[in-house]
């Protein structure tokens, strides 16, 4: 077959990642090509294009028509292949990182090109920076990577034949032994808002003697960056033993080979790698578990019982009153910027819902009243029993004696279903049910934005705007 790959960058990322993967995968059985808008340093073993228009938006650089771009596109693959490409796979396309793609992709519909559309993130999930106004493109095949998603697209109107599950592969994390501090607990991320870092500083208090928290690299955004050099302050201010941009000081292999165990808080996961490498090194992992993330792996093998899937904190350890009044503005915003109806009562009485309970789960607070939390749990020893007696997970030691065989058990299932074979032969029947199947279909992207619109789990790490 012959397999188009596009995506707006190859710089180093997630998304790239997959594609790499991707052309790994095909290798011997497709002829691959690459299209891109910024090709950066990578190097990849197949033909790689630039094609001004795919990119992201930049303000100083005036924006390609559709039409001219898909047309170049067009031109580069009857360049490349008399007949054109069997499949033309495009990364994350529902992103309005470029406001043209959408109506780009329409063109090369009506040129006849055949899409499959693959979305690794959404929009509608706390992007609204990202979000397009444009309709979808409809009568062609998506691609997602979760179970969560597709159902969420099938809701949306997609059929389920023209919804492909194509979860990413998992290869072992790199191994050294190397002479660094015992006792760590890693923490393998860009520390970016939605990974929850206060809530890994959180569970840091709960360490076992001799054990520090390790989180390995800063994040690359400035909207990210007040929000993790405030923890850093923090961190340093209260002294406590957490240890920030670890993997610029040391190897990454050696800092997985000297874990005693890894950590993971994030609020949001599109795949969720962090539920699955760890398991390649034969290291435990500690955390927040993702319901709609980890029911796959569940189903697939993986215990993960250890993991909590709350954090209940006592409304009564931060200014609620001015959190309230927070996440009313986020959540207005939100539906403003998204133009998706929301029913004023159901905002009105989300507080006296929290308030019946008594509690809130961490990680729907922002860093504002996460930091309050924290203070008060350093300031108040019952304070911090009380919270582990609300949360048994937050302990740190053995999960019983059979962690051994958890261990091997966790480690087979992940080689089992993600490995590099099964992922070859999962992307290559995908790409035959494309070409010998098409399908009428088109997303209703309301019933989408509702999908993900959900007041009662509606996190201001991911939702709102930075707050010192």
């Amino acid at each position: 077959m012959k397999i188009a790959f596009l995506h707006y960058h190859l710089k180093t990322g997630g998304v790239s990642t997959v594609l790499k993967q991707q052309i790994s995968a095909l290798k011997d059985r497709c002829e691959v090509l690459v299209l891109t808008g910024d090709r950066a340093d990578t190097v990849l073993p197949c033909s790689v294009v630039e094609i001004p228009g795919l990119g992201y938006d930049h303000p100083d650089i005036p924006a390609s028509a559709p039409k001219t771009t898909a047309e170049r596109i067009l031109k580069t693959l009857s360049d490349t292949w008399p007949g054109g490409c069997d499949v033309l796979h495009i990364h994350n396309p529902t992103l309005a990182k470029n406001q043209n793609l959408i109506c780009c992709i329409k063109w090369l519909q009506t040129l006849g090109v055949t899409l499959f559309l693959q979305i690794h993130d959404f929009a509608e999930d706390g992007r609204p920076d990202a979000y397009s106004l444009e309709s979808y493109p409809a009568d062609c095949h998506y691609g997602v990577i979760n179970t969560r998603d597709k159902q969420i697209l099938v809701d949306a109107g997609l059929k389920p034949s023209g919804v492909h599950l194509i979860p990413n592969a998992i290869y072992p994390l790199p191994l050294k032994t190397g002479r660094l501090p015992e006792g760590l607990v890693l923490y393998p991320v860009r520390a970016i808002r939605r990974k929850n870092i206060g809530e890994a500083i959180l569970l840091s208090l709960y360490l076992l003697p001799g054990q520090h928290l390790g989180i390995t690299l800063p994040p690359n955004s400035q909207r990210d960056l007040a929000s993790y050099q405030d923890w850093r302050v923090y961190a340093k201010t209260k002294h406590l033993n957490v240890h920030f941009e670890i993997g610029r000081r040391h190897d990454f292999a050696k800092l997985v080979g000297t874990a005693s165990s890894m950590l993971t808080t994030s609020i949001t996961e599109g795949f969720g790698f962090s539920f699955l490498e760890p398991w390649t090194a034969g290291k435990m992992l500690r955390g927040r578990r993702l319901m709609d993330i980890c029911t796959d792996f569940e189903e697939n093998g993986l215990c993960l019982d250890f993991l909590y899937d709350r954090l209940d904190t006592p409304l009564a350890w931060f200014n609620v009153e001015q959190f309230y009044k927070a996440w009313k503005r986020a959540v207005t915003y939100a539906a403003d910027t998204y133009r998706h109806p929301v029913d004023p009562e159901r905002i009105h009485q989300h507080p006296t819902h929290l308030a019946r309970r008594g509690v809130i789960d961490f990680g729907l607070l922002n860093e504002r009243y996460q930091r309050q939390v924290l203070s008060h749990v350093l300031s108040n020893p019952e304070a911090k029993r009380h919270l582990k007696s609300l949360n048994p997970r937050l302990s740190f030691s053995s999960v019983g004696d059979d962690v051994s065989e958890m261990l091997e058990n966790n480690r087979r299932a992940v080689a089992a279903h993600y490995g590099a074979e099964k992922y070859r032969e999962r992307l290559l029947s995908i790409y035959q049910r494309i070409v010998q199947h098409p399908v009428h279909q088109r997303v209703d992207k309301q019933a989408l934005l509702g999908a993900f619109f959900d007041p009662d789990r509606f996190s201001l790490l991911k939702w709102g705007a930075y707050e010192k």
